[in-house]
């Protein structure tokens, strides 16, 4: 645990920015986006608008809001002809809530200008400074959500149009960021996913994209082993390529998914080893192999990507 003064100074920081956000995004002004009203009850609107129907009680437990007090806002809100109630027909004791036409109309300016305010501020921004952003807040959510609620399921993927940029793009940004290696790493896993898009062969080869509430948070791809200098097939090798797990998505175990995946393919495709190449410095990546039952057996120096760096060969027998 740190140390008092620290303690304070971190819990400052996240006030500022508290302060900074809230001011940022209008939520102080008396009414929600140029609208008369408030911003819980913009909320109500919203959740009213895509759940429907839902319970007053549903409603309680997504906005953690006090019954007595959310029943105060949706009786206004039924006074003023925005909101109806019908009972339950599988249990009378519950009333579901939902919009009126009026409630609709009302909410759909509210929608609109809450996109035009954000695409806004999202245009001010450069296409890395939006990613940034994105991940940034990614990784907030994940951090202050629930303890529960953090086990969100990852969907492992085939590929799909746009996914291999996105492998190079989210490779070249964050090696760059936590390692601070050069262009030179980019252009790399870029010649590594095209000769992957040039040569694919399904029965052979196959890329995991891990996705998390419609976001990709990871990859893997497991590919015909090559001679370096004959480009050549080498027989009955597969290799393990571009492992890649967001920030926001570790220490949920995906990596070792996106691992795990490889060999049950590998396995099916009739290969008898997987090999793969990475640097010693990728401690968690290597934590993944080890556990996975690769096996070290070879590692030299090497300078790269702006760096001295120690390369290693790792393999898997299969058979």
């Amino acid at each position: 645990m740190p140390d008092a003064p620290h303690a304070r100074h971190r819990v400052e920081t996240i006030r500022e920015f508290n302060r900074f956000y809230t001011r940022r995004i209008g939520v102080l002004h008396e009414g929600l986006l140029d609208s008369k009203f408030t911003l819980t009850e913009s909320r109500l609107l919203w959740e009213l608008a895509h759940r429907n129907p839902i319970t007053a009680a549903e409603i309680a437990r997504r906005l953690d809001l006090d019954p007595g007090y959310l029943s105060r806002l949706l009786r206004a809100l039924k006074d003023r002809g925005l909101i109806r109630s019908t009972r339950s027909k599988d249990d009378a004791r519950h009333q579901h809530l939902s919009l009126t036409a009026s409630g609709r109309r009302a909410f759909a300016p509210l929608d609109r200008r809450a996109l035009a305010e954000v695409s806004a501020l999202l245009a001010t921004l450069t296409e890395t400074q939006q990613q940034q952003l994105l991940q940034s807040m990614a990784a907030i959510e994940q951090l202050l959500v629930d303890p529960a609620a953090r086990q969100v399921p990852c969907l492992l993927r085939p590929h799909r149009a746009g996914d291999i940029g996105w492998v190079i793009s989210r490779h070249g940004a964050l090696y760059a960021d936590e390692y601070a290696w050069d262009l030179s790493f980019e252009a790399l896993v870029a010649r590594i996913a095209a000769d992957f898009l040039e040569r694919f062969d399904a029965t052979r080869e196959a890329c995991w994209i891990a996705e998390r509430d419609g976001a990709n948070v990871g990859s893997v791809f497991l590919v015909q082993a090559r001679d370096e200098s004959t480009h050549q097939a080498i027989d009955g090798v597969a290799q393990l390529r571009l492992l890649l797990v967001e920030p926001a998505a570790r220490g949920l175990g995906l990596g070792k998914r996106l691992v795990d995946e490889c060999q049950r393919f590998a396995r099916r495709a009739g290969y008898r080893k997987i090999v793969l190449w990475t640097n010693r410095e990728l401690l968690a990546a290597r934590a993944i192999y080890r556990k996975a039952g690769y096996v070290l057996v070879r590692s030299e120096p090497h300078h790269s990507f702006g760096h001295d760096l120690v390369g290693e060969t790792w393999e898997l027998e299969l058979q």
